[in-house]
């Protein structure tokens, strides 16, 4: 049996410039990385999008550690979309190298249903996130630059140069460095040990890349302009009185965002089947808002027909930042939302034995075992529940694995439209690519209306704790939150200084409905801790801290760079999953 990898490695790959219109191939508006790889430009979205334009988010039931195929159901259902006569393009994030080396091994797809070319989209594709960490990297500098300075130098020295003084406090760390491998080594680190000009010494550390809110700011800027300006209002640092410090006031906005002008373009690749694939920004979505970008969900929206995006994680994580972050910035709500589950987490939320990534899948999984599923499906009800509220008709995709028996399929399809789904079937993409997922793509079709409304879970002139509660209660079913006492002076403060209108980005785990990854199923009974609060101003929300969450992933016993390597003879790359 083949591997993802030797599978994607397989396909014969079109030119990527016939994958679009005549029109979009001009140099000013395609840039090309070798034959199968593109950047394509901002501008192709101003022309709007056609009558016939559907917008379809993907979505998942709350996830093991392996994954249910969510990427692979967007990817097989964009195959689908074509296989029945439609046009159809998909958007996804451009995966971290950090969980490709650590967990994942890779994160386009997988099967016959992947983006292609496999290890380009994994292993740094065009630099997008080398550019973010770059960015935000020359902003951290530039805050410790000044404080430097204006220890060393008095008042009017520093104005003769054009440098106002800010009075930065050093020890109010807003603005840690970021790298794109997970490193639990840095999450907390000393620096300026070394001579005077080094220090001060204090405490900071690392994010993941990803986690850094010029990456959110990346994938909600509709524009160069709408880019800068965000870039600009971003919250670096505080002064000693306790007022916030901006990029713009530090002087650094413009340099960054040259750094990111490039990145704004998204890249175009292909599906194994040849059809559009537009993959940009990276935000997680257990930590950040877990979206691609606004821009390649236009592009992709500009060619009419079908636009398959992906919200990371499950309904209660990215598709509930999607609506209530994404469409809230981009006016745009989707038609249908595709709901991905499967056997073996259900039977999971069930009762069943825990899954460790990278382990192996106990027997209770490959086997038959309904009463473990049938005890698992509330979970599945809770994710439907969750899509509907927002006004949007969902498809449940059930991804079927070889060991599902035919009993446990259908119970999962008889209690998704029990729950209200406009429609539910079995997939087989991953197996059978396009024709794997017609009957996906039929009933996406069939679900699909005419654009959808605002339905969202709070308003804007709700404060900051309403509208966490909002989410706590409406969308993981809490029976409230719990803010720390760090927390509501936070709140009070951001509601001072303008914030209060912001949406919320609630930063919490990806395997439980709540807060609390042992708490499976459809937990009942709980509140939601609140331990902390951030705002991004660029980015446009308020970021909180649920729980024990961790913005710098570590790597595990055995990472997956351990299989990694390249054939000398060929130059191929080897062992990506």
């Amino acid at each position: 049996m083949l591997s993802d990898l030797e599978l994607a490695q397989s396909v014969h790959l079109k030119s990527v410039e016939t994958l679009v219109e005549p029109q979009w191939r001009a140099p000013t508006t395609m840039r090309h990385y070798g034959p199968h790889v593109a950047k394509v430009s901002p501008a192709l979205a101003a022309s709007g999008e056609p009558d016939d334009a559907v917008y379809v988010d993907v979505t998942a039931i709350t996830p093991t550690p392996f994954g249910e195929g969510k990427t692979t159901t967007t990817v097989g259902l964009t195959q689908g979309l074509a296989a029945i006569g439609e046009q159809a393009a998909c958007a996804i994030r451009q995966p971290s190298m950090g969980p490709t080396f650590g967990i994942k091994g890779g994160a386009a797809g997988g099967g016959y249903s992947q983006v292609v070319p496999m290890e380009a989209i994994n292993l740094h594709l065009t630099g997008d996130i080398h550019a973010v960490a770059a960015a935000h990297n020359l902003i951290a500098a530039a805050v410790d630059n000044q404080i430097y300075h204006e220890s060393r130098w008095s008042t009017a020295f520093l104005r003769e140069r054009g440098v106002e003084p800010l009075g930065i406090d050093p020890f109010v760390q807003l603005w840690r460095r970021v790298v794109d491998i997970n490193d639990r080594a840095l999450r907390n680190i000393v620096v300026g040990i070394g001579p005077r000009e080094d220090g001060p010494t204090r405490q900071t550390g690392f994010d993941i890349a990803v986690a850094s809110e010029l990456m959110a700011i990346l994938a909600l800027s509709t524009d160069l302009a709408d880019l800068r300006a965000r870039v600009g209002r971003t919250i670096v640092a505080r002064t000693r009185d306790g007022r916030a410090v901006t990029a713009e006031e530090l002087g650094v906005a413009g340099a960054a965002t040259v750094l990111l002008r490039d990145a704004l373009w998204p890249n175009l690749l292909q599906t194994m089947e040849g059809q559009p694939a537009f993959v940009h920004t990276g935000p997680f979505a257990n930590i950040a808002h877990g979206n691609s970008s606004i821009v390649a969900d236009r592009i992709g929206l500009a060619r009419g027909g079908f636009l398959v995006t992906e919200s990371g994680f499950g309904s209660d994580v990215g598709m509930e930042k999607f609506f209530n972050i994404k469409c809230r910035v981009s006016g745009r709500m989707p038609q249908v939302v595709v709901l991905v589950a499967t056997v073996r987490a259900l039977k999971l939320h069930g009762g069943g034995p825990r899954l460790r990534a990278g382990g192996q899948l106990p027997s209770v999984y490959r086997s038959e075992a309904f009463d473990l599923l049938r005890s698992g499906l509330p979970n599945l009800q809770a994710h439907v529940e969750n899509a509907r509220a927002f006004g949007v008709p969902v498809v449940v995709a059930v991804n079927a694995f070889a060991d599902d028996s035919e009993r446990e399929l259908a119970a999962i399809l008889e209690t998704a439209v029990a729950a209200g789904a406009a429609g539910a079937c079995i997939t087989r993409h991953h197996a059978a690519g396009g024709e794997g997922a017609r009957e996906l793509a039929e009933a996406v079709g069939r679900a699909a209306t005419g654009p959808q409304a605002p339905r969202l879970s709070y308003r804007d002139d709700q404060s900051i704790v309403e509208k966490l509660t909002a989410v706590a209660t409406g969308v993981y079913g809490a029976e409230g939150v719990d803010l720390s006492p760090a927390a509501h002076k936070a709140a009070e403060r951001f509601e001072r200084e303008g914030f209060g209108s912001l949406p919320v980005c609630i930063a919490k785990t990806q395997y439980s409905l709540s807060h609390d990854p042992t708490l499976l199923g459809r937990p009942r009974g709980f509140r939601v801790p609140i331990r902390e609060l951030r705002v991004s101003a660029g980015a446009g929300f308020v970021y909180a801290l649920a729980g024990d969450i961790r913005t710098m992933p570590g790597l595990p016993v055995a990472p997956a760079y351990r299989g990694v390597d390249i054939d000398t003879d060929s130059g191929r790359v080897t062992g990506l999953f």
